[in-house]
């Protein structure tokens, strides 16, 4: 599913113009992504946690030389499923 399918179908589930169903899909986006911005975690009640983990710095190879590269810590994004999706998924569930 892509960003444009989430948008016609809150368009046609709401019966509101898609112009409309894209402001709200683009402000709940950039809402969670503030969020993680900032360090929080997102929970979505029966769906899932979104949060940010951070990488230790590590030493890592190039892969065309082999010499030994510096990695430095990074943040990144990670998903956890709630238990509700995870029974959705395992019984095909709508």
């Amino acid at each position: 599913m892509t960003r444009s399918d989430l948008i016609r179908t809150v368009a046609e589930r709401c019966g509101v113009p898609r112009a409309l169903a894209d402001r709200a899909v683009r402000v709940v986006f950039d809402r969670m992504a503030s969020a993680l911005r900032e360090g929080r975690r997102v929970e979505l009640r029966g769906f899932g946690v979104f949060e940010v983990r951070r990488r230790a710095a590590r030493v890592g190879s190039d892969p065309r030389t082999g010499v030994p590269v510096a990695v430095p810590s990074r943040r990144h994004p990670h998903f956890h499923a709630g238990k509700a999706l995870r029974a959705r998924i395992q019984t095909g569930a709508p």
